[in-house]
């Protein structure tokens, strides 16, 4: 099949629509199986049920699973310790065989993939081929990376008698806390960084997205032996249980005010633990007077709306120069009115529903706030049943304005007004997140300030494929600054398998 990735306009293939359609018809036209919890290598149930019913036509169950109970988190942990040592002493050749092995088995069922995610997320088919594909770059990427790097084994000054190695070690089992938004290719870049680097994982899926990411712990899991991966389902309380439990490190992608409660908590031995957490942003697009507005406005829509804004890089703000706003406010809204909102299995279609009724609700306060305090300039809630919204752009709201701040984590656009990029940095910086941020303008010495001053780790210029999206493995690190991030290091880059690991220094002392 063509490749496909996050700057994709197109399948690019009659035939891959045609597969896609039918896999999508087939998962809606029968009831899920339930998932059970994955627990050395043995399939646990439990008496409570969770349940993902299609956002989109609201009453097929397409998604679900067996909450895993306490005593099952304790087993899934205990399992993954118990392989800890074995998995950590194979050759790092070995290891990457097998994740290898399992790419190959995620490309076979590709199609299926991606019509799961469609079906439990709403995601258009274009989203959903786009993070399975991610997937496969992501397996490749990390394998050749620790391979490159010898296995982040180098050797320091010796003498004849002493060698003296610096290595990395990984911790031991880790947890690998899974969001909604891309339940398999987050869940594949956190769990293969802990695979590649000799760790054992306990997965939980969001409860908004079991089928999806157990597939891919299926897959897995095949190939791997048994306690090394290990799937527990359920909601926050699973989560919770597995955080305080004695895994080694966590790895998490989710809200900021999860993800920094997971820093700040000590493992159950009392000591902190490595926490690899990226936790979204409120990602803002800088457009100067000099700015092409074409291409301004095509990469602002396209960041801002795809996959419904449910993206942790979504464009979330513009802020443009006062001498240029209106004229780019007039494009981004023609822009958004030619988007369509619907069912993904139109080829039409280039919005979804947001998740569930919690997003909905916070944006219909949201819409009620910003006509109270601003201009709403396009979009809103659909007249039809489940939360389906038209790309909304608000503007008029003053500076400083929560709905400027707060990451609503839908297709909800602010426009704000600056003079100048001295005025549009501050404004740009004045948040506490600092994942993604975006530049248009033709000054270089605007782009070059820009790269200097701005807040945040994944930085764009004058991308009209996406003003603050689209990274991709081995291509831009995904790194979050402030409340975005807690390592400094981001995924799909080359800094972070060293953060499953820790330092270790060895001196040999030859005999005789």
């Amino acid at each position: 099949m063509a490749s496909v990735n996050y700057a994709s306009t197109s399948l690019g293939d009659e035939a891959l629509d045609l597969a896609y359609e039918a896999a999508l018809v087939s998962i809606r036209s029968e009831e899920s199986p339930i998932e059970s919890n994955l627990i050395g290598g043995e399939q646990h149930v439990s008496e409570t049920v969770i349940e993902r019913i299609d956002p989109v036509e609201g009453s097929t169950r397409v998604g679900a699973a067996y909450a895993a109970t306490p005593e099952q988190v304790t087993a899934a942990i205990t399992a993954a310790r118990g392989q800890a040592k074995a998995w950590r002493k194979r050759d790092f050749r070995e290891r990457n065989a097998m994740l290898l092995a399992a790419r190959t088995d995620v490309e076979f069922e590709l199609t299926r993939i991606a019509a799961i995610l469609s079906a439990e997320t709403g995601k258009t088919r274009l989203e959903a081929y786009g993070e399975a594909q991610e997937v496969l770059d992501m397996i490749s990427h990390y394998c050749e990376l620790f391979e490159k790097n010898n296995g982040y084994a180098a050797q320091q000054k010796s003498t004849e008698r002493e060698q003296n190695l610096d290595i990395l070690v990984p911790y031991g089992a880790f947890a690998v806390i899974a969001p909604f938004n891309f339940p398999v290719a987050l869940t594949v870049g956190m769990m293969v960084g802990a695979l590649v680097t000799g760790n054992t994982v306990v997965l939980k899926p969001s409860d908004k997205t079991p089928r999806s990411t157990a597939a891919i712990g299926d897959i897995f899991a095949r190939h791997l032996p048994a306690g090394v991966i290990n799937v527990i389902h359920g909601g926050a309380e699973v989560g919770q249980m597995l955080a305080e439990g004695d895994v080694d490190g966590i790895a998490f992608t989710g809200s900021a005010q999860v993800g920094w409660q997971l820093f700040e908590m000590a493992g159950p031995r009392g000591f902190q633990r490595p926490v690899l957490a990226e936790m979204g942003g409120q990602n803002p697009a800088i457009v100067a007077a000099s700015a092409n507005l074409d291409d301004a406005a095509a990469g602002i829509v396209r960041s801002a709306f795809g996959l419904s804004g449910q993206k942790c890089s979504a464009c979330r703000r513009v802020i443009v120069d006062e001498s240029v706003a209106d004229e780019l406010i007039a494009k981004i809204k023609e822009r958004a009115e030619q988007l369509v909102v619907g069912d993904p299995m139109d080829r039409a279609t280039n919005l979804g529903p947001v998740i569930d009724d919690a997003i909905g609700a916070r944006l219909d306060a949201a819409l009620a706030t910003a006509a109270e305090h601003g201009t709403i300039v396009t979009g809103g809630r659909l007249d039809r049943d489940g939360n389906f919204f038209a790309p909304i752009v608000v503007s008029d709201l003053p500076l400083g304005h929560a709905l400027t701040k707060d990451e609503l984590f839908g297709p909800f656009l602010t426009v704000i007004k600056v003079n100048g990029m001295d005025e549009a940095l501050a404004e740009a910086n004045a948040v506490d997140y600092g994942l993604s941020a975006g530049v248009f303008s033709q000054v270089d010495e605007e782009i070059e300030q820009f790269y200097d001053e701005i807040e945040a780790g994944v930085l764009y210029s004058n991308r009209a494929d996406g003003a603050t999206t689209g990274a991709w493995p081995g291509v831009q690190s995904f790194c979050g600054w402030k409340r975005s991030g807690t390592s400094g290091k981001g995924g799909l880059g080359l800094h972070y398998l060293p953060g499953f690991m820790r330092e270790q220094n060895r001196t040999i002392v030859s005999n005789g």
